[in-house]
């Protein structure tokens, strides 16, 4: 048996998800992202849950998905488990693991051989899923299990829908924080300024037809081609293509160019030979038409083009993620980025990997489509994230001042945010459960009675959090929201920033100076002295 050491996140996620279960709070999720390992961490659930003497489900809605679960369990656990899928069954087994096919267990006479009870727990792998009609038929019939759902691309829209299942997000790490801890590849972004008109292309289920997507593609595969041979002939390439007919043509044109490109599909038969030899580096492109988006792995991967345009993150991310897995000799992942001509803003660019919010993602795509290198992510991320918080000062400030007028005593929360520099907050969307409930009268109260306007606050959620911070912060010793509203009202920068006694002894100035600004001090470049001395 082989051991895998948990890395720290991986081990916060597992005391999380047991923490949600323990809590009362059943239906949980975990979103990590692809090449961080979500099989690892339900692996480590899952024997925890057997030790317990628990029996577990792990349910998926693709063979690959099943057979790399249980090699992952075998090998990190030693667990073998049994299969429940087409003629294969469980009854009369005793492993208490069982990797099961939804397609297989949502038909009723198949339910009907198992007691609901049968199941103490179920991990859903790849539940961004779990919404669709078989996965909640099989989920209604063990009604009674703690559920995991597992993903990779739990963004807000995401959220907010699977919001209308889950209980909670027990844990969640970020692509971002997951770059910057050294466990994937930096991803570099490249505009190609070749325009290719998709304005016409009907839509289906919020997205773009993927056959009217194939025949106004087919044009601008021979441009593409001589694009990609300008900036990825060295790299290890996948290119994801709305059609077969389309991915297989593309291939025909890559080749035609010097590139050693193969396709796989759906009824590829060679489709396992054709994977190896890509990986072992027999070709140096590998075109399908959006098969390999989920259960395929190929660390060496450090090139993406993303030729079926998509208006669902989650579609946008999953491409990409297939180029994110750290390699030896893998400097950064490229994604080479067409600019389709839809009329529409809400068409994902990579921009929307990393991006919080559709302001910042606005602005790093006007970034990136200015530079004619390729861009780090991550370092736009960071101007445009202070762009924004520029932005949304400068909007704070005229909303105050038509507020001064009203002399309210308590400080705005947008205002409180801003000034604690608490993103989280600020870009706070609620998705699970009482978060998306109304404020309640105890919160209302408690906020009043930390010196938040209440009435701004949208949601329980936000509330939550923002009780949580101003406790947190009080054991930290810093500002208050009353010191924010007080200084900041008159004009000095940050004050969420500074530490309580700075706050206070400078306010006492104020006070013994009939509550006028003392002499010499400038409050658009004042800044606190802290405890050790130093200038905050």
């Amino acid at each position: 048996m082989v051991n895998f050491n948990l890395r720290p996140y991986q081990q916060e996620a597992v005391a999380a998800i047991f923490r949600e279960w323990e809590e009362g709070r059943r239906k949980t999720l975990l979103s990590l992202p692809t090449g961080c390992g979500k099989t690892v961490v339900f692996c480590d659930v899952i024997r925890q849950l057997v030790k317990q003497g628990k029996r577990v489900l792990v349910l998926a809605h693709r063979g690959e998905l099943l057979d790399q679960a249980a090699d992952k369990l075998s090998k990190s656990t030693g667990l073998g488990c049994a299969v429940e899928k087409a003629e294969h069954t469980c009854h009369g087994e005793w492993f208490r693991v069982v990797v099961g096919s939804v397609q297989t267990l949502m038909r009723q006479k198949r339910l009907n051989t198992f007691e609901p009870d049968y199941f103490d727990a179920i991990i859903i792998d790849e539940a961004h899923h779990i919404l669709s009609d078989s996965y909640q038929r099989v989920l209604a019939h063990f009604a009674e299990a703690d559920i995991l759902g597992v993903t990779a691309t739990s963004d807000r829209g995401d959220k907010r829908d699977l919001g209308e299942y889950f209980d909670s997000l027990a844990y969640e790490y970020s692509l971002v924080r997951a770059i910057k801890d050294g466990y994937l590849s930096p991803i570099k972004a490249m505009t190609i300024p070749l325009s290719i008109d998709i304005k016409d292309v009907a839509q289906q289920s919020g997205d773009f037809q993927a056959a009217a997507l194939g025949s106004a593609l087919d044009p601008y595969l021979e441009r593409i081609a001589d694009e990609m041979a300008q900036h990825c002939k060295d790299r290890k390439t996948v290119a994801f293509l709305p059609l077969i007919a389309t991915s297989q043509r593309f291939c025909e044109v890559l080749n035609a160019r010097g590139f050693r490109a193969a396709e796989v599909n759906g009824q590829s038969e060679d489709r396992a030979e054709v994977l190896a030899d890509f990986e072992a580096g027999k070709y140096n492109v590998l075109c399908n038409s959006m098969l390999l988006t989920e259960g395929w792995d190929c660390p060496p991967v450090d090139c993406i083009v993303p030729l079926r345009p998509t208006k669902i993150r989650s579609l946008f991310v999953q491409m990409v993620g297939r180029g994110t897995r750290l390699c030896p000799g893998k400097e950064n992942l490229l994604v080479l980025d067409f600019l389709w001509a839809t009329g529409r803003m809400d068409l994902c660019r990579p921009a929307c990997i990393v991006a919080d919010t559709p302001e910042v993602a606005a602005k790093m795509t006007e970034a990136i489509n200015d530079e004619p290198c390729a861009v780090d992510l991550l370092e736009a991320e960071v101007q445009a994230e202070s762009d924004c918080i520029a932005d949304r000062e400068e909007a704070l400030a005229k909303k105050l001042a038509e507020q001064r007028n009203k002399k309210r005593k308590l400080v705005d929360p947008l205002q409180f945010e801003i000034s604690i520099a608490a993103e989280d907050l600020v870009n706070y969307v609620p998705a699970f459960g009482y978060e998306m409930e109304p404020v309640s009268d105890k919160q209302k109260a408690a906020l009043e009675k930390a010196g938040i306007f209440p009435d701004e606050i949208q949601s329980a959620g936000e509330a939550s959090l923002i009780l949580d911070r101003i406790q947190r912060r009080y054991a930290e010793g810093l500002t208050t929201a009353r010191q924010i509203r007080q200084l900041e009202g008159r004009g000095f920068q940050h004050v969420g920033q500074w530490d309580f006694e700075s706050a206070r002894k400078l306010i006492a100035r104020i006070a013994a100076s009939g509550w006028r600004t003392p002499a010499g001090i400038d409050p658009a470049t004042y800044k606190p002295v802290t405890k050790q001395g130093e200038v905050a």
